[in-house]
């Protein structure tokens, strides 16, 4: 065999090598899963413990439970010593339940069969260019958590729970103006409302839902008693009065036609001078890792949804009779979207 030869089959080999193990990625969130269904991490925060202890502590099998553990040891979240004890990490730290920021409710909810199951049949998505969802559960995404009480609440608790660690830093990037009303527009618990009349003592704001979701409201605390509301309805409908709509991981659930109307409804609502945020993940249009563009399969494949581009989210609003003003980086997956009404709307 010549050099070139060798090296093209070495090459070959690496080629090989790694696409084999990026298949295998998907056994990851499993084991992940396993493990904070399992609740571990609770069981790790006095000190390091056997896969024997933790067996006995958390219900499981230990030879299973090890195997578990040393795959997710691997990426970090916990660490096997020379004794045989797996430790809690600083980077596992937030699968705690009682975490500062925990993520435990949002890794069920990521990994829900919900999830899970459409993602499986991919194939279909990019040949029938449909959602998964429907053929696998008989409906689609949303209609399915209306008839399932345990589904809806893994739901919207992993949504609370993924955006207790974008909240802040999303409110931080943007200056609210004083005296505005704000509407979070299916701001599901009020964590991001929350945030932003913290951030602003003269904001006024108005949590806008659907009744079920209400009920699990945050705002009912003393810091903010008198300075907020809570209006029920339906986006596609209406929309209170106000004068700076929030729609944070709101369009991406649907499509362009859907979110046209969501969009609408806001510029017809808003008062004049009025802005429109959408907060959303924004594509970058390079070959960079971004999450934004595996959330956007996740769409695919359970919803009717899209993560969109700069560009796309600019037709998007020309569409709604707005105008896209700025796009402002948060320091997490999203970004705001900043839209005001068209000169010509």
């Amino acid at each position: 065999m010549t050099n070139d030869a060798r090296k093209t089959v070495e090459a070959g080999g690496r080629s090989a090598a790694r696409i084999i193990d990026e298949a295998l990625g998907f056994v990851y969130p499993a084991a992940l899963r396993a493990a904070v269904t399992a609740g571990v991490a609770d069981h790790l925060t006095d000190g390091p413990r056997t896969p024997s202890d933790l067996a006995k502590a958390t219900g499981t099998d230990a030879r299973g439970l090890h195997r578990v553990l040393r795959l997710l040891a691997t990426r970090g979240l916990f660490e096997e010593d020379g004794e045989g004890r797996f430790h809690l990490t600083e980077a596992g730290d937030a699968l705690r339940s009682d975490a500062p920021v925990s993520v435990r409710s949002a890794v069920l909810m990521i990994t829900d069969r919900t999830f899970w199951l459409p993602a499986g049949e991919m194939t279909r998505c990019v040949e029938e260019g449909t959602s998964a969802f429907d053929r696998i559960f008989g409906m689609p995404f949303f209609d399915y958590f209306t008839g399932s009480a345990e589904t809806a609440a893994i739901f919207h608790d992993g949504m609370a729970a993924m955006s207790d660690a974008e909240n802040q830093p999303i409110a931080d990037a943007y200056s609210f103006p004083p005296s505005a009303t704000v509407v979070d527009v299916g701001g599901g618990h009020g964590g991001l409302l929350q945030s932003a009349l913290r951030n602003t003592p003269g904001l006024q704001g108005v949590l806008y839902d659907q009744p079920h979701v209400l009920a699990g409201h945050r705002l009912d605390t003393p810091d903010l008693a008198g300075r907020w509301t809570l209006a029920e309805g339906d986006f596609f409908t209406s929309a209170p009065p106000g004068d700076i709509y929030l729609l944070k991981r709101i369009l991406h659930d649907w499509d362009d036609t859907q979110s046209r109307t969501i969009l609408t409804n806001c510029r017809e609502a808003m008062a004049p001078g009025g802005r429109v945020l959408v907060i959303d993940a924004v594509i970058p249009q390079d070959n960079a890792p971004h999450q934004g563009k595996t959330l956007d399969l996740l769409m695919m494949a359970s919803l009717v949804g899209r993560e969109r581009t700069e560009q796309e989210f600019k037709d998007l609003f020309a569409e709604a009779g707005l105008r896209l003003t700025r796009v402002i980086p948060t320091g997490t997956v999203l970004s705001i979207v900043e839209g005001e009404a068209a000169a010509d709307a």
